[in-house]
């Protein structure tokens, strides 16, 4: 099926021939135009949490986009941990899910995506025009940019003079990502210094093409996974609702819960804080590198917290 630009912008994804289509009629060019231009007009949120976020570039990290707790003498000996992102559509837009990745890093996480910030606040590029003709269907950013996160990371932990000098647990690493970013996730999920992974309205594809240049997967990759995993999808509008789903079935070997919210392959990430999505990834993130106990309780038991909220749809392996 072919995609519009404007669907492609809307959602930043690519999708296969065969994977079932969105049900809502695709968003026109100028709605398309619209809605980022709304979105760029949003000012950055601090998030939610205990320790209020900022989005920066690190100088020593200048090709990614860094989240985290603007004062970091807040934490006290509460450590950090590690949040490495793949950016929807596999994008170099740092600030894609600016919302989201912010409303994490307030509960105490250093959240890096590849990229530089090309959209909202301190924008330093312009977002590719509506009218600029077909995209091609290729990363701009690779896995191993994403991986160059947890490098960065766990190395400014042991530098000294850096700002993050013995703040970082180096057990409390994780990998997110949404769409082709969610691809990158499982390109990075073998990585042993990974504990936690979410997967955002993603998924290997189910009829084993790789239709996104520069980007190859198939489903012998779930078998590289080692720790527990979260699948977020956006019911059967979720262009990747195929795949994710078919992912969630094939994987035995590890923990998966797969919880499904109706909202359509662009997930919440633009919504106040990342919307009901953030609020998930952070009780996933806090029972799997933290482990809260009352976090768990949003995931564990036939009537955990997700289980009993009827917004939501739950299917979960070796959980309870």
């Amino acid at each position: 099926m072919r995609y519009t630009l404007a669907l492609l912008a809307l959602v930043g994804t690519a999708a296969s021939a065969q994977q079932t289509p969105q049900t809502s009629p695709a968003p026109s060019a100028a709605d398309a135009a619209a809605a980022r231009a709304a979105a760029n007009a949003a000012p950055d949120t601090p998030g939610t949490g205990a320790f209020p976020a900022i989005k920066e570039v690190d100088p020593t990290l200048a090709d990614h986009v860094v989240y985290r707790p603007a004062k970091l003498d807040a934490l006290g000996a509460r450590k950090l941990g590690v949040l490495v992102w793949g950016n929807g559509g596999c994008g170099a837009d740092g600030a894609s899910a600016r919302f989201h990745l912010a409303e994490i890093a307030s509960h105490g996480y250093v959240v890096i995506a590849p990229g530089k910030v090309m959209s909202g606040p301190g924008a330093s590029a312009v977002p590719r025009p509506a009218n600029a003709g077909p995209r091609r269907l290729a990363v701009e950013t690779t896995s191993d940019q994403v991986r160059a996160g947890i490098s960065w990371a766990l190395a400014e932990n042991g530098r000294k003079g850096s700002r993050y000098y013995q703040r970082i647990d180096p057990k409390m690493v994780a990998v997110a990502g949404h769409s082709c970013g969610g691809l990158q996730a499982l390109q990075v999920a073998g990585d042993p210094r990974v504990g936690a992974v979410i997967v955002h309205n993603s998924g290997v594809f189910t009829d084993g093409s790789n239709p996104i240049a520069g980007l190859t997967v198939d489903k012998s990759l779930l078998k590289t996974l080692h720790t527990p995993v979260l699948y977020v999808l956006g019911g059967p509008g979720d262009v990747a609702y195929p795949n994710g789903t078919d992912d969630v079935r094939r994987i035995e070997h590890v923990p998966v819960m797969l919880a499904d919210l109706n909202v359509g392959h662009g997930g919440t990430f633009q919504q106040a804080n990342g919307g009901p999505v953030a609020q998930v990834a952070v009780q996933w993130l806090n029972w799997q590198l933290r482990g809260d106990a009352a976090a768990e309780r949003s995931f564990k038991g036939k009537d955990c917290r997700l289980c009993t909220d009827t917004q939501w749809t739950v299917t979960k392996k070796r959980i309870d």
